[in-house]
């Protein structure tokens, strides 16, 4: 199976320019096709009889080095690939966009998502990449060398840099120290798992929450391009980026623990973007990651031989008694503790819930 590989590159001043040219001329690219598919889509909404076949990524970049190279000769100072692939995934977005699978694409703002698609000559040694016309860039973690990758995306997070691509692993059948264990979510705590292990969340957000809003408040009267509001940018992304790793770390752990120890692992299908509407508990639930979680474990459970079994979502398992089965009439959230009245247990009403997944699971 494909694995995902990103590490952090150590760059000079020449390179970081390098990079960013490349990001720029990625970024123009998209935006110039995305302009020009808009006006196609216009044209063929306002007159249906003479409608314009809409363009691939392939049609793109030939209009792209017939109209827009020539009056741009900045383009020839990086490689053809970065606009070359900003098509593609434009192409790709749109196609996406018309399944109604996602929104349609938006305009690309400077120093918000830069990144940019390379492939060609690529080389790996212990602790240096070499990619198509930049060169050698250093890493700060040792690089697996016994894989070539075809294709490597360089992307920008605050100011620093990051480059990632595709490794081929092979899946890991370890013994599991548990059979089939469940897994309930929540604000209170992370994760409380049937066996009676519970995770707390890292909360990073709002840890940081204070921190966040004085930086912002103190950047609201700076002027746009200057070279206060520029650094006091960088260091609010900074900040972003910090909360997000902390974030990440603790789902990683979590995740990771779960596929090497459990054979059978039950969670419940959360109707994420629902549980998002009710602005009381939006920013907590955004702060824990419940659809990064659901992402990382179905890949891991696939490389270390586990079986995810996601449970329907309908499925009482906070009203229901991990003892006799008898299903409640209401289970409201400020019950922290779940009482049976038939059989008379009195229990944590996330414990309960994780027993009722775990023989969901089973």
């Amino acid at each position: 199976m494909l694995l995902g590989f990103k590490t952090e590159l150590k760059l000079n001043n020449k390179q970081r320019t390098a990079l960013a040219k490349h990001a720029g001329v990625s970024r123009h690219a998209w935006n110039w096709g995305l302009g020009l598919t808009k006006q196609i889509l216009l044209h063929n909404r306002d007159n249906p009889e003479d409608k314009i076949k809409f363009p691939t990524g392939i049609d793109l970049h030939k209009w792209l080095v017939a109209l827009v190279k020539p009056i741009c000769p900045w383009y020839y100072e990086v490689s053809k690939c970065a606009p070359q692939y900003a098509l593609r995934q434009l192409a790709q977005a749109w196609k996406d966009a018309f399944k109604k699978n996602k929104l349609p694409p938006r305009f690309k703002k400077k120093g918000r998502g830069d990144s940019f698609t390379l492939d060609g000559s690529i080389a790996l040694e212990h602790f240096k990449i070499r990619v198509p016309v930049i060169g050698w860039l250093r890493t700060h973690e040792r690089l697996p060398v016994c894989f070539q990758p075809k294709s490597v995306t360089i992307s920008r997070t605050a100011d620093r840099w990051f480059i990632s691509f595709k490794l081929e692993h092979e899946p890991v059948n370890r013994p599991k120290s548990h059979s089939v264990v469940g897994v309930d979510l929540g604000i209170k705590a992370l994760a409380v798992l049937s066996t009676g292990i519970v995770v707390e969340g890292a909360k990073a957000y709002r840890k940081y929450e204070l921190k966040l809003s004085r930086l912002q408040w103190l950047n609201r009267h700076k002027q746009i391009g200057s070279a206060n509001w520029k650094s006091s940018q960088i260091k609010i992304a900074r900040l972003h980026r910090k909360i997000a790793n902390i974030r990440k770390d603790t789902l990683h752990k979590l995740t990771s623990y779960l596929a090497k120890n459990h054979s059978r692992i039950g969670i419940e299908n959360l109707n994420v973007s629902g549980m998002m509407a009710n602005h009381k508990l939006a920013k907590a639930i955004q702060d824990m990651g419940f659809y990064e979680f659901k992402r990382q474990l179905e890949y891991k459970c696939k490389l270390y031989g586990s079986t995810l079994v996601v449970v329907d979502q309908w499925y009482p398992s906070t009203k229901t008694c991990s003892r006799c089965h008898v299903i409640k009439d209401e289970m409201p959230l400020s019950e922290r503790v779940f009482r049976c009245d038939n059989c008379g247990l009195e229990i944590d009403r996330d414990f309960n819930a994780s027993i009722n997944l775990e023989v969901a699971a089973s």
